[in-house]
């Protein structure tokens, strides 16, 4: 759905990334990370053709962003960190939105109300941060593009709103749609996400479904010999060890997985290389 081939992108002086491919396909769930300015933010903007590379290109379903086709914008959707939303009532927002988007779907727009608690005739502009953000991705899952772009979709959510989102993501997801999520707070789409994909150093160092990481990794706070990784935490420490024949699968660590990725991720990758 996504090729991203040899892209370079700077700030002024500041390299953001140096020749960067990657590739996202329909059907999957991404959890974008990196750290604080690794250019998780910029590659969304350069995958939305909001910001214009300085090399390499990108491609949606074979358009080129930049040049801001018509039916490239009305099949997919960005739902930034920060935001405004104008002061209307929700319905009337749909009313005169939904028809850039035309395979929007009411039926989907109001399970995603029901499944945050909120109804179509509240203000936008009355709402808090977390209810806006609820709001907001109401609207760009019923827009119903095969592809979503969200950037800190949790940041604002209390915990009962964190657990909604898991559950109203899921309920729209489908096999003709790509969603890429870009985060910090890992533990939030922990159980949401089905690939993968680290940036650092201008660069992608990590990408592979979860499917891949629990075959070939474990993550335990039990003692094993030559670990991958270990972290100290208080009363022991968390593991990230390769696995062997007859050992037992383990629950995905991501926030664990995304330090052992930064800590020598050259290290990590040559497990999925053997």
């Amino acid at each position: 759905m996504i090729v991203i081939n040899g892209l370079k992108f700077n700030y002024s002086k500041h390299e953001v990334f140096d020749n960067l491919s990657l590739n996202f396909n329909e059907g999957k769930i991404y959890g974008l990370l990196g750290l604080n300015g690794a250019g998780k933010s910029t590659l969304l903007y350069l995958m939305s053709g909001l910001l214009f590379a300085n090399g390499g290109k990108v491609e949606f379903n074979g358009y080129d962003v930049t040049k801001r086709n018509p039916n490239a914008l009305a099949d997919m959707f960005l739902v930034p960190e920060e935001f405004e939303l104008p002061r209307l009532t929700f319905e009337k927002y749909v009313k005169l939105n939904a028809p850039f988007y035309p395979k929007f779907s009411r039926e989907v727009f109001e399970k995603c109300l029901k499944g945050f608690n909120m109804t179509a005739d509240i203000r936008l502009d009355k709402l808090s941060m977390g209810q806006k953000k609820k709001a907001f991705m109401c609207f760009a899952l019923a827009a119903n593009t095969s592809l979503l772009i969200m950037d800190e979709p949790t940041n604002g959510l209390d915990i009962p709103s964190k657990s909604q989102f898991r559950q109203v993501v899921s309920s729209c997801m489908n096999d003709n749609r790509t969603i890429i999520i870009s985060t910090h707070q890992v533990r939030d789409v922990e159980n949401l996400i089905d690939h993968i994909t680290i940036i650092d150093n201008k660069k992608c160092v990590f990408d592979y479904s979860v499917l891949d990481i629990t075959e070939k990794l474990f993550f335990t706070t039990e003692k094993t010999e030559n670990p991958l990784f270990a972290q100290d935490v208080f009363g022991g420490q968390l593991l990230v060890g390769k696995r062997q024949n007859g050992d037992s699968e383990t629950p995905l660590n991501i926030e664990l997985l995304f330090n052992a990725v930064l800590a020598d991720s050259n290290k990590i990758n040559q497990v999925f290389s053997n």
